[in-house]
């Protein structure tokens, strides 16, 4: 008889497309992935997935297998979700996803005082550049800064964040003021990859320098702040960052970059938990008090503000 851990093991691996992806996602060893995996086949005399340099590629066998695996996942997921929305208890795990940056200098400093509230709820904080799946029960709340591909899935604005042109100031000593009317010539840049969620203020960044080298590619936003704060080039970051890095400083720029906005996400079947909606009404009022450090004013904002106009 078919296990049904072993399925589920299964589609971990085959959407993960590693041994080492899959066990950080069902918080297990490597060697217990493959093991399951090992065993599925066994059990069905066939071969499912195939290792490749790239990783693990489905087999044709091994895609009707997902087709079906999927099914009967989806049919449980229903099932737990249908339950679980029916607990009407403060206790119990809710799983928040988002990216490294926002994980550690937002949400995590702002989970000990929900915990004093709440101490039967317990946050696990999963820091993600990929979009985990709410319906296959990856994470039960997403914090996000771009429109999901997902479906059933209930989305709010709940912030702003600025970003901002940094560089140290050893940096600018040596290579000089970036000149944008000429493309900044001999300037050094540290851009975003193509999944990560600041990509709209990387392409801003390659057009206003679009005579500078890009010397750095990377999905981590924290990465970036890092490079640039050890004399690296050139980063557009989120101005909470950047403002808050002593080594880097501001740069005058003739436009602003694109600010993004902060996502609320939660599949549709669970906003009502009572543990997922006081996690959700905690992460959208700890977001919302920090909005003019996320979003802080520009030059001459403040100096309108300082006559009383």
């Amino acid at each position: 008889m078919l296990d049904w851990d072993d399925l589920r093991f299964f589609l971990t691996l085959a959407r993960h497309g590693s041994l080492s992806a899959a066990a950080r996602v069902l918080h297990v060893s490597q060697s217990t992935v493959g093991r399951r995996l090992n065993t599925l086949e066994a059990t069905l005399s066939v071969r499912l997935l195939n290792r490749t340099p790239e990783g693990y590629v489905l087999t044709l066998a091994g895609e009707e297998v997902r087709e079906k695996a999927e099914r009967l996942e989806a049919e449980a997921l229903a099932l737990e979700r249908d339950v679980t929305g029916r607990d009407t208890r403060l206790r119990g795990l809710v799983r928040v996803t988002c990216a490294e940056t926002m994980a550690a200098h937002l949400l995590a400093p702002s989970f000990a005082a929900l915990h004093a509230r709440h101490p039967d709820i317990m946050v696990e904080l999963i820091p993600n550049p990929r979009e985990l799946s709410l319906a296959m029960r990856e994470a039960d709340i997403s914090v996000r800064m771009r429109r999901p591909e997902q479906h059933d899935l209930v989305v709010r604005r709940i912030g702003g964040i600025a970003f901002g042109l940094y560089a140290t100031k050893a940096y600018i000593e040596e290579r000089g003021e970036p000149d944008f009317e000429n493309g900044c010539p001999d300037h050094h840049l540290i851009t975003q990859m193509e999944d990560n969620l600041e990509m709209t203020q990387s392409a801003w960044l390659t057009e206003m320098a679009s005579r500078s080298r890009v010397v750095l590619q990377t999905s981590s936003h924290e990465a970036a702040v890092l490079a640039s704060a050890n004399n690296g080039g050139l980063a557009c970051v989120a101005r909470f960052r950047g403002d808050g890095e002593p080594r880097l400083i501001r740069l005058e720029v003739p436009t602003e970059p694109p600010s993004a906005d902060i996502l609320l996400l939660v599949h549709k079947d669970n906003r009502d938990t009572p543990r997922i909606r006081t996690v959700l009404t905690h992460v959208t009022e700890s977001i919302q008090a920090l909005a003019r450090v996320l979003q802080p004013p520009i030059a001459n904002e403040v100096d309108v503000q300082a006559v009383g106009v």
